[in-house]
């Protein structure tokens, strides 16, 4: 018999296991977000479609995880954490199989939308998973390891991507989580813990339908501009379509009495900043990482792993800043940092546009360091101010409203990106102004956008997050 001493050591072993097998989920999931960027170019060329084209495969990823991120709680809820967790990896897997073997850009995006399905339940059914199994006294190191992904993935992505690419093939990308996946669903069905809720309120399925119909009608949109063979009929109806379902299913999502995601937190100022002005910055700052490997390979003609090599430097900027982003909000205040770390982004983002493949390899680093620094800035200024003056009782609800604005955020980063591109690629074909003038257009109009977050920023009132962070 063990001791009660050996119990409660067994009971801090499965707990950090659980936390490690989420943490490494999390990572493949958010590794799968941004590593295609690099390998655009190489899908292109295999699949006989554009380098804009492919970021469909990212958005479509990116908007699946959103839109799906709310039922995942209910899910659990009515079928215990252990399924739905085990059955989000074995999607995500077999998905991760299906879009290596994608022939054709279809195809693919129609498995990276699968893949999707598993991602938006391994993030957060996982998260709760852990939050069910650890007490509080160990609550601040259970979530540090599963902050670690988001922080780790994004830097490696681009390196990564460039390295497989250009080594193997952009196949990889997607076979290298066949063996984790295989492995973690196998422990989650020995370690996660089945519970469930008793009572389950019914799915919001017309909330549900409706959002993820106008979001799909807004991406056949996006794929018609970025694609080839443009027909602005479909175009003008699948963009009429969306925004027409979307209307509706924000109508709904405020009258329903059980809504699929909450939109009641937008009548608070601080979370209304943080998700509208929010939005837009982190859709502008999402196009950056997929614009900047095209520009070094289709424009500057450099290979994949010099190309993931230099962005980087952008992510080493996220870090870097780090841990003075603190001191920086207690010691000016919101207002002042958001609105310093926007305009620093925008001319950043300007200064990208006149990049050629005969700058300074040391002026090209330092600017997208400098980039990444805004970058993280923005990013913890945004994040902190989001529950300030949320109360308590609302905070779930207000929790799954921001995650699923900012995927959907970031996802349509990647198509805003290509949608510019590509225009620019056509202002091209009329004006005769060369290679870069597509990168120029998308990059400038990126900066000019990022100005609309700056301006509302700047109309913050200045008690605004006073509650979480004292200003001195």
């Amino acid at each position: 018999m063990p001791t009660p001493i050996e119990e409660a050591l067994l009971d801090v072993r499965t707990q950090r296991a659980i936390a490690l097998l989420v943490a490494g989920c999390f990572f493949m999931e958010n590794l799968d977000g941004t590593i295609l960027t690099t390998a655009a170019p190489s899908i292109a060329r295999d699949l006989g479609t554009s380098s804009t084209a492919v970021g469909l495969a990212v958005t479509a990823f990116l908007l699946t995880v959103a839109v799906l991120i709310p039922v995942s709680g209910w899910l659990t809820d009515r079928f215990g954490a252990k399924r739905i967790f085990a059955l989000a990896i074995a999607v995500f897997t077999i998905a991760s199989v299906l879009c290596a073997l994608s022939s054709s850009l279809p195809v693919l995006v129609g498995f990276r939308v699968l893949q999707g399905v598993g991602g938006a339940l391994m993030v957060p059914v996982g998260r709760l998973a852990v939050l069910r199994v650890t007490p509080k006294e160990r609550l601040i190191q259970a979530i540090a390891l599963l902050t670690w992904p988001a922080l780790a993935a994004p830097i490696i992505a681009p390196f990564l991507g460039g390295v497989i690419t250009q080594y193997a093939s952009w196949h990889w990308i997607f076979l290298i989580n066949v063996p984790i996946g295989v492995v973690a669903f196998i422990v989650a069905l020995r370690i996660v813990p089945d519970f469930a809720a008793d009572e389950v309120p019914p799915l919001d399925w017309l909330g549900l339908s409706l959002a993820c119909v106008g979001l799909a009608s807004l991406l056949v949109a996006a794929s018609l501009v970025s694609g080839a063979g443009f027909d602005a009929r479909w175009f003008a109806g699948s963009l009429v379509a969306g925004i027409v379902l979307l209307a509706l299913a924000i109508r709904h999502l405020f009258r329903a009495p059980h809504p699929f995601v909450d939109l009641r937190s937008l009548r608070i100022e601080t979370f209304r900043l943080a998700n509208a002005g929010g939005s837009v910055y982190r859709l502008t700052i999402s196009a950056v990482p997929f614009l900047l490997p095209l520009l070094f390979q289709d424009a500057f003609g450099w290979t994949p792993v010099q190309a993931g090599s230099m962005v980087l430097f952008l992510f080493a900027g996220n870090l870097a800043i780090k841990p003075a982003t603190t001191w920086m909000l207690r010691r000016f205040g919101f207002r002042l940092v958001l609105v310093s770390s926007n305009l620093i982004g925008v001319l950043c983002m300007a200064g990208m546009a006149f990049l050629t493949a005969d700058t300074s390899i040391v002026l090209m680093a330092l600017l997208l360091f400098l980039s990444g620094v805004a970058r993280s800035i923005g990013f913890t200024a945004y994040n902190t101010i989001t529950f300030a003056d949320v109360e308590p009782a609302a905070m779930s609800r207000a929790n799954t409203l921001n995650s699923t604005l900012q995927q959907v955020a970031s996802g349509f980063g990647v198509a805003v990106g290509a949608i510019l591109l590509t225009t620019g690629f056509s202002l091209e074909d009329g004006v005769g102004g060369g290679q870069l003038l597509p990168y120029q257009f998308a990059f400038l109009a990126i900066a000019v956008l990022t100005l609309f977050p700056t301006i509302e920023a700047w109309l913050l009132s200045r008690a605004a997050g006073h509650s979480v962070i004292g200003v001195r």
